[in-house]
């Protein structure tokens, strides 16, 4: 059968040879064939092993466990642990023959494991070694399905830790493991009982003579030593006297050791986390990190990560052993891995204090420049980090030591974003610009080093947009030299040659929509900062005002308004960005506080699945959000409402908030393109209506396109509606109850046809739709013929109107 199948060429002939085998199986089965059922069952494992069905021979295990004879036995109990599995309702009919084997190991169920366990807990006892040996293995399995039974098995499990033969002793120390783990009780009773005798049992198998029987590389059994640390490890944990009576023993076997084999360094390694893991010895610390530092030069790179990963947590137990290895974790940065590469990076970080801040910052940034592509977004949000950090350990105790520390702050920052490229994570634009606006003696000496940095590095998207932003914020002070320090020569700059920078950033073909958003605030606020530019930053707004995408529209539309008719409140808007608050925004970024970029709470927006997302630091980059902005009601309609901008408090809340609020309902007609209705006092959108104070479902039109209008008008224009360039109400009508625009479904040379929506006073769920048809021609229609398809779900009635011709014709198609 297994020559039939190999030689089979494609899966359709594998499957046609395994359903002919399962079908001589199954007949052999049915026939009760005794001679041949363990030939058969060790087909029917062989094509378990393909993935095929072979529940069918389940049976067949039990009947050949139950047989007389060894081989038959043997072939069962294979089959019992392949075929079958712990939930199988057949395993509790093998109950009474698993009381006389051991194989409770590899198959087991809580309900098996109480039966088995007295007859397993007698053969640890038992005179053959193997069996002892397979027992506590058994023990194991027993343990983990039932954790009730960890007191039988304290004393048996004891009594193996002085056995001799080493697969017994190895068995037996990992099951006293796995009973200090489970059992409070073991663990005091192992502890205080089987020390020393563990202590005294590691000694001699590190000094014994060479064994051929156990010798591996040689070592004599590394696998018991490794058993054994483990269990020391547990018992010296949280108690000092266990800790002091094996600290001589681990002292020689990290030592003793060589580390040049692969059994020797598995060996060292338990050993560093058994010393790092019991109570303090600062001499045994310091030999155990000595020996991580030895294995970060190790050529194998598994060996490298796990002495990574240990050295993270020795950090909090002895930094200052660690420093000492600073240079090879450095070299690890370096490292070819990428796994590696990122671990020592973050081996570093927690490395930084005061002394050390200013080399290993330089390190990094040196590496920048030839570092990996792939790696450069990590390694430059981490020097940031770094940077910020050394900031924070700075003794800042003037003004000159402030100017010092922000100095090297933005000059560091700048230098990673240049060496990065477009590399550089948002983040990292994030800090410099926090650190810019908390350093006000520096904003001048900030705009003019970018300015010039802009000259030779204008591709780089993240040096753009800190430019811009600090040349809309800064631009005065760029053109007019202002707070020169004596590091700097001085540089001529006009008023046009900051407006090029900006108009050069918006115009990149690389340019993404961020960097083009922070291009036109920092345009809008230039033209209140240079008045003799500002009607060429005009022109420059105007040409977005037909941009494809949105927002770049609706900004342009907007500032053009502000420039040409808002003079008077210019200033005031473009007024500088207020000093963010660092500590807030590095206590953000290392996840401590929740929040955004600004020094006010944000709130976050409510999106329509519950989930709550906190408004991007970016809006307060970008000027957009106000600190004086109410906090948003907990209506359905905030997601929206926050989008368009518009005021849908209840009336309550709106007669306090002004006249300003009466105009969101042009907005959002504006906005949704389906007319100007009357301007009314007390506007409410049908389209999110779900207020606090009403509660009705909203009807399907209703949720599309109602608006619903009162009866009185209001006679001032929406200062809102200027902002949108112009856009006045429509005149005030009656109030007719709700009104529905209407659309022009069809229009061509000589025919248009116009919908008129409306719904009956009582009867919310109809909608009547007066088509109105006009002749655009001198000619006259004859045979016109009018029909309307319309969705199962809706039922639709077609009258004709009076006016029509009884020649006409009108159909409904469904």
């Amino acid at each position: 059968m297994i020559r039939a199948i190999r030689a089979c060429k494609t899966a359709a002939e594998e499957r046609a040879v395994v359903r002919k085998e399962c079908a001589a199986i199954r007949a052999a089965i049915n026939e009760n064939d005794t001679d041949y059922r363990h030939r058969n069952l060790a087909k029917l494992m062989f094509i378990h092993m393909l993935g095929y069905p072979t529940h069918f021979g389940q049976m067949e295990c039990l009947k050949l466990i139950a047989s007389p004879g060894f081989p038959e036995k043997r072939i069962g109990y294979l089959g019992l642990m392949l075929l079958l599995d712990e939930r199988q309702e057949v395993l509790m009919l093998v109950t009474n023959s698993l009381k006389q084997y051991p194989v409770v190991r590899n198959i087991c169920s809580a309900e098996m494991a109480r039966d088995l366990a007295p007859e397993v807990e007698r053969l640890l006892q038992f005179r053959d070694p193997n069996i002892r040996k397979k027992a506590a293995l058994c023990s194991i399995r027993i343990l983990k399905k039932v954790p009730d039974l960890a007191e039988n098995f304290i004393n048996p499990a004891t009594a193996l830790l002085r056995e001799k033969h080493h697969g017994v002793l190895i068995t037996g120390v990992q099951l006293c493991t796995d009973l200090c783990k489970i059992s409070t009780e073991a663990l005091e009773n192992i502890r205080k009982k089987c020390t020393d005798g563990l202590v005294r049992t590691l000694k001699d198998l590190a000094n014994s003579p060479y064994s051929p029987e156990y010798d591996i590389a040689g070592i004599t059994d590394p696998f018991l030593h490794i058993r054994l640390l483990k269990l020391l490890r547990v018992l010296g944990e949280g108690d000092a006297d266990a800790s002091d009576s094996m600290n001589d023993i681990l002292a020689q076997v990290a030592t003793k050791t060589e580390s040049n084999k692969v059994a020797g360094n598995a060996i060292l390694y338990e050993c560093v986390q058994t010393i790092m893991s019991i109570e303090d010895n600062g001499g045994l610390r310091v030999l155990a990190i000595n020996i991580l530092g030895r294995f970060l030069s190790n050529r194998d790179n598994n060996i490298r990560y796990v002495a990574l990963n240990m050295l993270m947590k020795a950090v909090t137990a002895d930094g200052q052993a660690v420093q000492r290895h600073r240079a090879t974790i450095l070299e690890c940065v370096k490292d070819s891995d990428a796994s590696i590469r990122k671990r020592a990076l973050e081996l570093v970080y927690v490395l930084i204090n005061d002394t050390n801040v200013k080399p290993l910052a330089k390190e990094l940034i040196d590496y920048l420049e030839v570092s990996d592509q792939d790696f450069r977004a990590d390694l430059t949000a981490k020097i940031c980090s770094i940077v910020a950090k050394g900031t924070c350990f700075t003794g800042i105790s003037s003004l000159e030591d402030i100017t010092v520390s922000h100095v090297g702050s933005c000059e560091h920052i700048s230098y990673v974003g240049l060496a990065a490229g477009n590399f550089v994570k948002d983040e990292v634009w994030y800090a410099l610009i926090v650190v810019i606006t908390n350093a006000s003696e520096l904003h001048g000496y900030t705009v003019r080093a970018l300015y010039r940095a802009f000259q030779t590095s204008a591709e780089q998207e993240t040096l753009v947009r800190v430019t811009v932003w600090c040349i809309g914020e800064y631009g005065d002070m760029l053109v007019h030299n202002v707070g020169m320090l004596d590091i700097e020569d001085p540089i001529t700059v006009t008023e046009s040659d900051a407006v090029d920078i900006v108009e050069i950033a918006i115009n990149r073909h690389a340019s993404d929509l961020t960097t083009k958003a922070m291009a036109l605030v920092a345009l809008l606020k230039l033209s209140s900062r240079f008045p003799s530019c500002s009607e060429r930053i005009r022109e420059i707004i105007v040409q977005f005002k037909g941009s494809f995408v949105l927002e770049l529209q609706q900004r342009a539309i907007e500032f053009n308004a502000i420039i040409a008719k808002h003079q008077n409140i210019r200033s005031t808007l473009v007024e500088r960005m207020p000093v963010l608050d660092e500590a807030a925004f590095i206590g953000r970024r290392a996840g401590s506080l929740p929040g955004a970029a600004s020094t006010t709470t944000v709130p976050s927006v409510s999106l329509p699945n519950g989930v709550a997302k906190p408004v991007a630091p970016l809006v307060d980059l970008l000027d957009l959000s106000s600190d004086d902005t109410p906090a948003p009601s907990s209506s359905g309609g905030d997601f929206l409402q926050d989008l368009l901008g518009v005021d849908l408090a209840p009336a309550s809340q709106q007669s306090a908030a002004g006249q300003a609020s009466k105009s969101g309902n042009d907005v959002l007609l504006d906005l949704l393109s389906i007319g100007s209705p009357s301007q009314t006092s007390s506007s409410t959108v049908d389209i999110i209506s779900s207020n606090s104070s009403n509660k009705a479902p909203v009807l399907p039109l209703d949720d599309l396109s109602s608006v619903s209008l009162s009866s009185k008008a209001s006679s001032n224009a929406a200062p809102m509606m200027d902002l949108l360039d112009g856009f006045a109400p429509s005149p005030p009508t009656e109030n007719n109850g709700p009104v529905y625009p209407s659309i022009t479904a069809f229009e061509s040379n000589s025919l248009r046809l116009t919908f008129n929506f409306s719904k009956q006073p009582g009867s919310p769920q109809t909608t009547v739709i007066q088509a109105t048809f006009t002749n655009l021609t001198s000619n006259t229609y004859t045979d016109f013929v009018f029909q309307a398809a319309v969705p199962k779900d809706i039922d639709a009635t077609l009258k004709r109107d009076e006016e029509v011709s009884h020649e006409d014709d009108c159909h409904i198609l469904p």
